[in-house]
């Protein structure tokens, strides 16, 4: 996952991030078009979202909530990352104090936390039946399900077994719908007591580690001759 210079990301786009174009205003509606994009085909490009945010700080006339929270959003996707705090401090501080932005601005912060800190089942608790929720990630297509391949990938860097139990909670889904995500999606197999064999990889492989000290002979030489000296 890629989320800082994805390779989807169209050659005017870079031009655009990389040269004056940056803090022309007329690239604000190339961007936010561009963020759609990213929303329908379920990428990210943190680099070009930030640049639009730039461009908000720079026009704040032209600044619209709902790209707002919709860089945010994806941003969120990319934990464990500093992606999601990078693009709110970009945020105007007067215009995130009050109104309908700042309530959208508080739960996305609280959502954010929850998945920077492994709280997944606090979540999808949070996530599920919550109105501004729904709000928020509508416009991102295959939010939740981008999120559950993301705990997925943290926990194939963690375990090499795990209980399908656990993966109820983490991923926000009850046992057969857990069972026919890790299968079809993720490409897992489950025994029949629920065991799931996470395929080795190099971050979950246990790694044998070697400690070496080069000690050379005048230096233990000079060891022994002062523990000699103590002794006598």
């Amino acid at each position: 996952m890629n989320g800082e210079d994805p390779p989807e990301r169209p050659e005017y786009v870079s031009s655009i991030i990389s040269g004056l174009e940056r803090y022309n205003p007329e690239a604000v509606g190339t961007l936010e078009n561009y963020l759609q994009e990213q929303c329908d085909q379920k990428y990210t490009d943190c680099n070009a979202n930030r640049t639009l945010l730039k461009l908000y700080q720079l026009n704040p006339d032209r600044m619209k909530d709902e790209v707002v929270t919709n860089i945010l959003v994806k941003a969120m996707t990319q934990f464990p990352s500093p992606q999601f705090s990078l693009a709110l401090h970009l945020i105007n501080p007067s215009a995130a104090a009050t109104g309908e932005l700042n309530e959208a601005l508080t739960k996305l912060r609280s959502l954010n936390s929850q998945l920077e800190g492994s709280q997944y089942a606090d979540f999808w608790a949070d996530l599920d039946g919550d109105d501004l929720c729904a709000d928020l990630i509508a416009d991102i297509a295959g939010f939740e399900d981008v999120v559950r391949q993301r705990i997925v990938q943290l926990v194939s860097q963690a375990f090499r077994e795990v209980n399908i139990s656990h993966l109820e909670s983490w991923l926000g889904l009850n046992k057969d719908k857990t069972n026919k995500f890790i299968t079809e999606v993720v490409g897992w197999s489950v025994d029949g007591e629920g065991n799931i064999k996470v395929p080795a990889n190099p971050d979950n492989e246990a790694k044998k580690a070697e400690i070496r000290e080069d000690v050379n002979i005048e230096q233990f030489s000079r060891i022994i001759r002062r523990t000699w000296e103590e002794t006598v």
